[in-house]
């Protein structure tokens, strides 16, 4: 007789072997391995491929067919590193690619990865059966799949990046994320652990992420009416705002008036411009705990949960946004509800969904789900801390430029300028009231109404648009940007240029669409995704624009909205197909391509002029293609600018270094614009922007833009309000630190710098960071604490350890570990110095060229021992690309109170052979007021060899 245990020894070994002989050996080519795995379900995959990019970048790829398709892709670069030497290992059922830095351990039988560091610690693991596959949103294409890979998240992780959302929500963990191009929400799938690793999405569709669950109507949970009948709310439609329970009251459990098409089942005799709806009665979760709801919306927007009112928000009506908010539901007790919606105009959106609790799907795992994909592919980045990360991200998708010195100067914008005149006398304003000023912009419509995609400017209006830009140029020193939409009006001769190749999509001539200029124009999009398109694009902007001496390109709409509002089944119908594929695979991908065609077509032309683009959508690798993006189209609100922070600092998590919003707000209240604001109106719209501008002067880019009323500072207040005199005041401290902005400039090509910080990346073991999403670091040295409630006077500052810190202003030092409450006035943004940091301070300057910084005022503050390089170049070519740059290392010895000016590295032309640094010595007990013309005792002249000096106060 075989004892029992023999017996199951016996048959497990069995299965092993059957399971492991069904698996094919595995494959190694160059730069990874290729497992072929025993499985006939059509929905898991059949191959999966490890390759090895960096010492710490490893790619996995798999396809549920017999064999992976061939490699392309969009987003990452075609100078990927050189493979590094690495081995393989292998065991009965795991194989390993192994660098010097990562391991990743691969499944024979499932093809589950899981990475490890170089001490084998676990770096993240792919969840069990987390790898899937399905029919994608387009189910007539072959080889095509959706795609979804989920992973194990720890409770304590917090997660990144992602783009650039408009929820105000700043570390992703447990929440649904809608990775969709939208007028104000850039689809970045590049995430951002703060376990040290990243992960780069390789996908093109559109993309959910974290909780993938698709939100449910409010139907799903309990409804109970405004009499405590079970099954709806009780939605009243009333026609008179003052007398909102006076209307057409009905029963209703979805609240999904979404997009354009849904309009249609709003109660026909509602009065959406003069009335509003309210939903009213009690919700009931079927789980326990936080349920998290996802809104969009226009018009004023109410809601209130348990009698606490815990939303009050507005936007422009035919412009809605997310919202997303949590409320704590149980399956015993009801919760009091309501909603009220004033839309304002016949085209205004709302809709509401939610995710009940569910820990595996919020807390034990996140998730990348594609509507559609040849393969499912991504990059494990691992790295020491979130630079190394975003180093990662840029070896994979390229190098961000350095931008022009003129770029990093202050842009002024209005919705638009109409005439010449208007564009001219506002540079010569700026010019007569010495406000440094470097950038004009001219925003849409300089066109006659009917030609818009002419690129030629209405003569009415622009009689000499050549002259206009050679006087911007040469009278006022300024550069100009204007706005170049991929947009054509139907019958236009550059119209009729693209239609002739087929390089336009053309569903929207075929709907008969027209737009909302005049009585309406038919009009399409060209199709960015065709090499031949973008190169006729180019030659278009380049023979009328580019020739005339324009300096920058705003790339507007380029989600791409061809109409806004449509569904997205009818936005991909609207683009659809592309050359390269359908727009279910390729929806996300439009900006990237768009602002490619741009950027090689200039680089082509004109070799020696460095491409700035701002477009207001972005992609995984658009960085390499000289291009910045904003915000969108938001709202001049304080809750608007407040939520624009973690906006910012997601954005520069996921990879992209320049960003920017339109400074106080695009889109306003009536009670700002008609038809001008008084009284309260007045002052608040005056404190909004003078915040606003605080805020804007330290984010990467700095530019004003908006509706009626003019955002120059001339208009928005009087010479000695408190509102211009502190905007002025910032953009001049703007200026003066232009010798610390253009070296971070430097830092972001030549070590894939990061410009606007969240403290979690100089701070990430500080846990009490994790959290802060309303206060960064601008370089490595200023602490930036917006203000963003109207009428505060002060704003709690948590001041990281491990650092001391002083106010910029006043040299006063703070201990850090510690938050408090710190004074905040009217005209002061409050901004602090780590201990350690030398800062550089040029001379008082109207543009970034205006001279050049042959006095360099330094200040040291002590504490800890400091380091800076001062970069330069020749700022508007790319030489430094051929090495043409040069480096200053200055460095502080804290213990004997020197500074050591190093030996310049490199060269160029026109750089200055001497110099002078005056050094300003600030110190805990002894404090210096922020005065980069103050007298010292400390002056050094350099000639670029080394040279140090012991300071004194």
């Amino acid at each position: 007789m075989y004892s029992t245990k023999l017996i199951y020894a016996l048959i497990l070994t069995a299965v092993v072997t059957a399971c492991s002989s069904s698996a094919s050996k595995p494959v190694q080519t160059g730069n990874g391995i290729t497992i072929s795995l025993p499985s006939d379900d059509p929905n898991t995959p059949k191959q999966v491929r490890l390759e090895v990019i960096t010492d710490n970048i490893i790619r996995v790829s798999s396809s549920p067919l017999d064999k992976l398709p061939p490699s392309s892709s969009l987003m990452i670069t075609d100078q990927l590193p050189s493979t590094p030497t690495w081995e393989k290992v292998e065991t009965a059922d795991s194989i390993c690619l192994k660098t010097s830095r990562v391991q990743a351990w691969a499944s024979k039988q499932t093809g589950e990865v899981t990475f490890k560091d170089a001490s084998g610690n676990r770096i993240l693991r792919e969840a069990p059966s987390g790898k899937a596959f399905g029919p994608p949103a387009d189910p007539d294409q072959d080889g095509i799949f959706s795609i979804r890979q989920s992973f194990e998240s720890d409770a304590n992780e917090a997660l990144f990046g992602l783009g650039q959302q408009q929820t105000g929500l700043f570390n992703y963990k447990g929440y649904h994320v809608d990775l969709t191009q939208y007028n104000g929400v850039v689809a970045v799938p590049f995430l951002v652990s703060s376990r040290n690793y990243a992960i780069l999405w390789d996908n093109y569709s559109i993309t959910k992420f974290g909780d993938d669950r698709d939100p449910l109507p409010l139907s799903e949970l309990r409804l109970y009416d405004a009499t405590g009948k079970e099954g709806f709310l009780t939605a009243t439609y009333a026609n008179d705002k003052s007398r909102p329970d006076e209307g057409l009251i009905e029963q209703e459990g979805h609240i999904a008036y979404t997009f354009l098409d849904d309009l249609n089942k709003i109660p026909q005799n509602f009065d959406m411009a003069n009335g509003v709806a309210t939903w009213n009665g009690k919700i009931q979760g079927r789980k326990n705990g936080t349920h998290r709801f996802y809104m969009t919306y226009s018009g004023y927007l109410k809601v209130w949960a348990a009698g606490k009112l815990i939303v009050d928000r507005w936007r422009e009506s035919w412009n809605p946004g997310p919202l997303v908010f949590g409320i704590p539901l149980n399956t015993e007790k009801a919760t009091e509800f309501k909603i009220e919606w004033i839309p304002e105009s016949t085209q205004s959106f709302l809709s509401l969904t939610f995710l009940p609790p569910d820990p595996h799907k919020t807390e034990a795992t996140y998730t990348f789900r594609s509507e559609a994909g040849k393969m499912l592919d991504y990059y494990l980045v691992a790295g020491d801390d979130m630079d190394e990360l975003i180093s990662g991200y840029r070896q994979l998708t390229g190098k961000a430029q350095v931008m022009p010195k003129w770029a990093m100067g202050f842009w002024q914008s209005r919705e638009r300028y109409k005439t010449q005149a208007e564009l001219l006398n506002t540079v010569a304003e700026y010019r007569k009231r010495n406000i440094p000023l470097d950038n004009i912009v001219q925003d849409w419509s300089y066109w006659r109404e009917d030609a818009w995609g002419s690129h030629e400017f209405d003569p009415e209006r622009f009689p000499d648009p050549e002259g206009m830009i050679d006087q911007v140029h040469e009278q006022y020193h300024a550069r100009i940007m204007i706005s170049v939409w991929p947009k054509f009006y139907e019958g236009i001769q550059h119209y009729k240029e693209f239609d002739e190749k087929g390089w336009l999509y053309k569903q929207n001539i075929i709907n008969r669409q027209r737009d909302w200029i005049g009585e309406g124009y038919i009009s399409t999009f060209y199709d960015a995704f065709n090499p031949g398109a973008r190169k006729l694009f180019w030659k278009q902007i380049n023979e009328k624009l580019y020739s005339k001496g324009i300096d920058a390109w705003w790339l507007d709409a380029t989600e791409p909205d061809v109409l806004s509002n449509a569904s997205i089944k009818h936005r991909k119908n609207l683009m659809n197909p592309t050359a390269l594929g359908s727009a279910t695979e390729f929806f996300n991908g439009y900006p990237l391509v768009n602002a490619k065609g741009i950027y090689h077509g200039q680089r082509t032309t004109n070799p020696d002029e460095r491409v700035f683009i701002l477009t207001r959508s972005g992609f995984p690798g658009i960085q390499r293609y000289g291009a910045a993006t904003w915000s969108g189209d938001i709202s001049a609100r304080f809750d608007e600018l407040e939520q624009q922070i973690p906006a910012g600092l997601n954005f520069s998590l996921s990879g992209l270094p320049y960003w920017t919003t339109d400074i106080g707000g695009f889109f306003v209240e009536d009670k700002y614009d008609r038809p001008d604001p008084e009284g309260e109106a007045l002052e608040e719209w005056r404190e909004l922007n003078t915040r606003w501008y605080q805020y804007g002067t330290f984010t990467p880019l700095y530019r004003s833009h908006g509706q009626y009323p003019y955002r120059e500072v001339f208009n928005i207040a009087p010479e000695g309000h408190p509102a211009y005199e502190s905007i002025v005041f910032y953009n001049r401290l703007r200026y003066r630190l232009m010798p610390y902005i253009y070296s971070l400039t430097g830092s972001v090509h030549h070590d894939d710098y990061t410009i606007m910080r969240p403290l979690i990346m100089d701070f990430g073991d500080d846990t009490a960071v994790r959290k802060i999403d309303d206060q960064f670091m601008f370089g490595p040295s200023i602490l930036v604490n917006p203000v963003y409630h109207y009428k505060a006077t002060s704003r709690d500052i948590y001041f990281p350890k491990g650092a001391g810190w002083y106010d910029l202003l006043t040299g006063a030092y703070q201990e850090g570990g510690v938050q408090k409450s710190v004074a905040a006035p009217y005209g002061k943004i409050p901004l602090y110095v780590q201990a350690g940091s030398i800062i550089p301070f040029g001379p008082a300057i109207q543009y970034t060229d205006e001279k050049a910084a042959a006095e360099i005022t330094l200040f040291v503050y002590a504490g800890q021992n400091g380091s800076f390089e001062l970069y330069e170049d020749e700022e508007t070519n790319y030489n430094y690309e051929q090495g043409r740059f040069s480096i200053i290392p200055i460095t502080y010895d804290n213990d004997n109170k020197t500074l050591r000016i190093g030996e310049h590295k490199g060269n160029f032309k026109g750089m200055l052979a001497s110099r002078t640094f005056r050094v300003i010595l600030v110190e805990k007990d002894l404090p210096v007021a922020y005065d980069p013309d103050l007298s010292t005792k400390n002056t050094i002249n350099y000639t670029g060899k080394a040279v140090k000096m012991k300071l004194r106060n």
